[in-house]
Protein backbone atom coordinates (compact mmCIF):
# COMPACT_ATOMS: atom_id res chain seq x y z
CA UNK A 1 0.00 0.00 0.00
CA UNK A 2 0.97 4.02 -0.39
CA UNK A 3 -0.10 6.92 1.51
CA UNK A 4 -1.04 9.46 -1.30
CA UNK A 5 -1.70 12.89 0.05
CA UNK A 6 -3.35 15.16 -2.36
CA UNK A 7 -4.37 18.91 -1.51
CA UNK A 8 -5.08 18.38 2.71
CA UNK A 9 -6.29 14.59 2.15
CA UNK A 10 -4.65 11.97 2.37
CA UNK A 11 -5.47 7.97 1.21
CA UNK A 12 -4.35 4.72 1.14
CA UNK A 13 -3.69 3.11 -2.57
CA UNK A 14 -2.93 -0.39 -3.64
CA UNK A 15 0.85 0.28 -5.19
CA UNK A 16 0.31 -0.28 -8.75
CA UNK A 17 -2.87 2.38 -8.79
CA UNK A 18 -0.22 4.86 -6.44
CA UNK A 19 2.60 4.76 -8.91
CA UNK A 20 0.36 4.85 -12.20
CA UNK A 21 -1.70 8.14 -10.54
CA UNK A 22 1.89 9.84 -10.30
CA UNK A 23 3.40 8.58 -13.41
CA UNK A 24 0.62 10.16 -15.55
CA UNK A 25 0.00 13.05 -13.53
CA UNK A 26 3.94 14.13 -14.14
CA UNK A 27 3.48 12.99 -17.55
CA UNK A 28 0.24 15.37 -18.08
CA UNK A 29 2.16 18.31 -15.79
CA UNK A 30 5.33 17.92 -18.47
CA UNK A 31 2.36 17.93 -22.18
CA UNK A 32 0.71 21.26 -19.77
CA UNK A 33 -2.64 18.60 -20.06
CA UNK A 34 -5.24 18.02 -17.62
CA UNK A 35 -7.47 15.19 -16.49
CA UNK A 36 -9.32 13.40 -13.75
CA UNK A 37 -9.02 10.09 -12.42
CA UNK A 38 -11.09 8.60 -9.93
CA UNK A 39 -9.78 5.65 -7.25
CA UNK A 40 -11.20 3.48 -4.76
CA UNK A 41 -9.16 4.36 -1.88
CA UNK A 42 -9.00 4.25 2.12
CA UNK A 43 -9.46 7.41 3.86
CA UNK A 44 -7.38 8.41 6.54
CA UNK A 45 -10.09 6.81 9.28
CA UNK A 46 -10.15 3.77 7.38
CA UNK A 47 -13.25 4.68 5.68
CA UNK A 48 -13.56 2.91 1.88
CA UNK A 49 -13.59 5.84 -0.47
CA UNK A 50 -13.81 7.22 -4.00
CA UNK A 51 -11.29 9.74 -4.55
CA UNK A 52 -11.04 11.97 -7.85
CA UNK A 53 -7.99 13.72 -8.03
CA UNK A 54 -7.43 16.75 -10.10
CA UNK A 55 -4.28 16.50 -12.53
CA UNK A 56 -2.70 19.07 -14.28
CA UNK A 57 0.40 20.90 -14.55
CA UNK A 58 0.32 22.72 -10.80
CA UNK A 59 -1.11 19.02 -9.00
CA UNK A 60 0.91 18.84 -6.14
CA UNK A 61 1.02 14.99 -4.50
CA UNK A 62 3.38 13.39 -2.61
CA UNK A 63 3.06 9.25 -2.42
CA UNK A 64 5.05 7.33 0.47
CA UNK A 65 5.46 3.89 1.38
CA UNK A 66 3.19 2.51 4.20
CA UNK A 67 3.64 -0.76 6.23
CA UNK A 68 -0.07 -1.04 6.28
CA UNK A 69 -1.52 -4.48 5.73
CA UNK A 70 -4.83 -3.86 4.90
CA UNK A 71 -6.40 -4.91 1.67
CA UNK A 72 -5.81 -3.20 -1.00
CA UNK A 73 -8.54 -1.64 -2.90
CA UNK A 74 -9.90 -3.10 -6.30
CA UNK A 75 -8.94 -0.11 -9.02
CA UNK A 76 -8.07 -2.51 -12.09
CA UNK A 77 -10.33 -0.08 -14.74
CA UNK A 78 -8.41 3.17 -13.10
CA UNK A 79 -5.08 1.42 -13.59
CA UNK A 80 -6.01 0.33 -17.03
CA UNK A 81 -7.50 4.01 -18.54
CA UNK A 82 -4.14 6.00 -17.07
CA UNK A 83 -1.92 3.12 -18.37
CA UNK A 84 -3.34 3.55 -22.06
CA UNK A 85 -3.66 7.84 -21.57
CA UNK A 86 -0.10 7.62 -20.32
CA UNK A 87 1.02 5.57 -23.40
CA UNK A 88 -0.85 7.85 -25.90
CA UNK A 89 1.46 10.60 -24.05
CA UNK A 90 4.90 8.94 -24.58
CA UNK A 91 4.22 7.57 -28.12
CA UNK A 92 0.72 9.52 -29.37
CA UNK A 93 -0.45 8.43 -32.43
CA UNK A 94 0.35 9.53 -36.22
CA UNK A 95 -1.83 11.71 -37.88
CA UNK A 96 -2.33 10.92 -41.16
CA UNK A 97 -4.21 13.17 -43.77
CA UNK A 98 -7.77 12.61 -44.59
CA UNK A 99 -8.28 10.33 -47.65
CA UNK A 100 -9.15 12.65 -50.58
CA UNK A 101 -7.05 15.18 -49.05
CA UNK A 102 -4.88 17.01 -51.43
CA UNK A 103 -1.64 19.04 -51.25
CA UNK A 104 -0.82 22.16 -52.49
CA UNK A 105 2.09 20.66 -54.47
CA UNK A 106 -0.64 18.06 -55.99
CA UNK A 107 -1.81 21.03 -57.89
CA UNK A 108 1.41 23.03 -58.60
CA UNK A 109 1.34 25.76 -56.15
CA UNK A 110 4.55 25.88 -53.44
CA UNK A 111 4.25 26.66 -50.07
CA UNK A 112 5.16 29.43 -47.85
CA UNK A 113 7.74 27.46 -46.02
CA UNK A 114 9.91 26.57 -49.50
Amino acid sequence: MKHVTYGEKAHFLGDEAAESLMEYASLLGNAGRSDTVTLNAVDGHGNSVEATFLLNPSTVMVMESSSSDMKEPENDSAIEYMRARTEQLVNPPEILPEEGFSSLEDHGERSMLD
